[in-house]
């Protein structure tokens, strides 16, 4: 398994760089567009569609809105306003499971809840792109989300006792939490020093990271959440050793957009 899951990130990691930092704007929106598009697929196994045509339909579906939303540009602030409506949902989802599964509204409410998921986070990215510093921008969001992930799973392996979300996904711990919300904020801080920013704009960057750090564990919790409802362990097997697509990007879905959010608000599109 871990030779496995080596060759495969041998294989993407170079894809993965060079379409996200080499791309500029139609080939990047169609790059992640592809990689949305697959999640798509996945997500429609997730929802309860188990035959292959009607899941296939459903990414085509997600391909065809993605392709609405690059062609109307205005509705970008209305995606990202639905997104963080959703992921506060969510948050309440997650922690009333399964209780909650009674209010997803079944296969039609899941395929819905599936595009309330991709659709935002391609938005996201798509903008990230079209603004000032975007491969570091986008490199930023990056490091925060995988940063809290390293952070997590020491500190979860090491302290770890008290259950985060037991019913959802067994594994994690609130130490765990804790561990992965330092990391960022410490990576954080050090960017922060090291480009020497005023204390009001240090402390709005503390605050914007932990929150992309939550938000980016109920996106993590939320995939999680709907393989239990539906017995699966894995998203798909479309990547060997490592899963699905969502398996990998589950975070980043939450965390993209909300991270777009907060720099809009901040003002970062108009500089």
């Amino acid at each position: 398994m871990l030779k496995q899951r080596i060759i495969t990130a041998l294989v993407l990691l170079p894809v993965a760089l060079c379409g996200f930092f080499l791309l500029e704007g139609a080939a990047f929106a169609l790059f992640i567009g592809v990689v949305v598009t697959l999640g798509g697929w996945e997500w429609a196994r997730l929802a309860g569609l188990a035959m292959q045509p009607l899941r296939v339909a459903y990414a085509l579906v997600v391909a065809l809105l993605l392709g609405a939303l690059y062609h109307l540009p205005a509705l970008a602030p209305w995606v990202l306003g639905v997104a963080m409506l959703w992921w506060l949902l969510a948050t309440l989802l997650v922690l009333t499971y399964p209780q909650s599964s009674r209010y997803w509204g079944g296969t039609p409410g899941r395929l819905l809840i599936g595009l309330l998921i991709l659709l935002p986070a391609w938005q996201g990215l798509v903008l990230l792109k079209q603004w000032p510093q975007a491969n570091m921008l986008i490199i930023a969001v990056m490091v925060l989300v995988w940063g809290a992930d390293i952070g997590a799973y020491f500190s979860g392996k090491r302290f770890g006792k008290r259950k985060l979300a037991p019913r959802v996904s067994p594994g994690k711990s609130w130490e765990g939490l804790y561990g992965g919300l330092l990391a960022s904020l410490l990576i954080t801080a050090a960017v922060g020093l090291q480009q020497g920013w005023q204390a009001q704009g240090f402390l709005l960057a503390l605050a914007g990271a932990a929150l992309v750090v939550l938000v980016s564990v109920v996106g993590d919790l939320t995939e999680s959440m709907f393989k239990r409802q539906s017995g699966i362990k894995d998203s798909s097997n479309l990547l060997p050793g490592h899963g699905g697509v969502l398996d990998r990007i589950d975070s980043l879905t939450a965390a993209v957009p909300v991270f777009a959010v907060l720099l809009w608000l901040a003002g970062w599109a108009a500089q």
